[in-house]
């Protein structure tokens, strides 16, 4: 479905991101596994796509920085001419309860998870607009729908992705660019696994469906909203998560 398309993806050294992706890579996409810390992970997760006979490259960027991610897309666009997908899930959390939560976790937060975001879209948007096309797909979040006690930043970036999502999809609609979110529930990744057993049951006891998700599970509808057949879908929020946010 993504045959030739040029995939930037943030955050796809490990978890989720990387699920992102090995599906887009398999679909057809050339995809640049954008990473800040885990270069190791990253570099892995290109072996394995391109011993699937995918196309891959690799690039180092904090997205909280705009002149890194600036020069980031420009070089992604100098290779390849072209910018096609953009999958906004580079994230953290640095959870603690509101009255103990230091100023430097709620920033530290909002400044990759939500100006990270802001700061991917204006600059691959450039090149989406001059080629009136293009497919934006932010990761959200369920907590940024209904919150969580003790993830007050983590909740705040993931709401503000939506407010962007839906606010850019109707700024770009008309150029023919689409802007969706994903708000994964609980989905098993690194940053999950973290989490008490007792957190975890309770979490388990409140999904629909019964399981936990997979990282497979957000790979697959990203790849689905970044092809043409989803070119009719803007401005949405698509929660998977097993029934956990009705």
């Amino acid at each position: 479905m993504l045959k030739d398309k040029v995939a930037l993806i943030t955050g796809a050294g490990k978890g989720i991101g990387a699920a992102i992706a090995r599906e887009m890579a398999a679909q057809g996409a050339i995809v640049i596994i954008n990473y800040s810390r885990s270069e190791e992970a990253a570099k892995k997760v290109k072996e394995e796509i391109l011993a699937a006979g995918g196309r891959a490259e690799l690039y180092c960027c904090d997205i909280s920085d705009y002149s890194g991610v600036k020069t980031m897309i420009g070089d992604v666009v100098k290779q390849f001419k072209r910018i096609d997908i953009l999958v906004n899930n580079a994230g953290i959390t640095k959870d603690n309860l509101l009255m103990r939560m230091g100023e430097e976790d709620f920033e530290q937060v909002i400044n990759i998870n939500l100006k990270g975001t802001f700061n991917c879209i204006q600059n691959a948007t450039r090149q989406m607009m001059k080629q009136r096309y293009g497919r934006i797909i932010n990761l959200s979040s369920v907590v940024g729908l209904y919150g969580n006690a003790g993830q007050v930043n983590y909740a705040a970036s993931k709401a503000g992705v939506i407010g962007i999502t839906k606010s850019a999809a109707k700024e770009l609609g008309s150029r023919g660019i689409t802007v969706n979110a994903i708000a994964p529930g609980f989905i098993q990744t690194d940053m999950t696994a973290v989490l008490s057993e007792e957190m975890k049951q309770q979490m388990l006891g409140a999904i629909t469906l019964g399981t936990f998700g997979n990282v497979e599970d957000i790979a697959y509808t990203a790849a689905f909203l970044a092809s043409d057949r989803a070119g009719y879908i803007t401005g949405q929020v698509i929660s998977v998560d097993g029934g956990i946010c009705m």
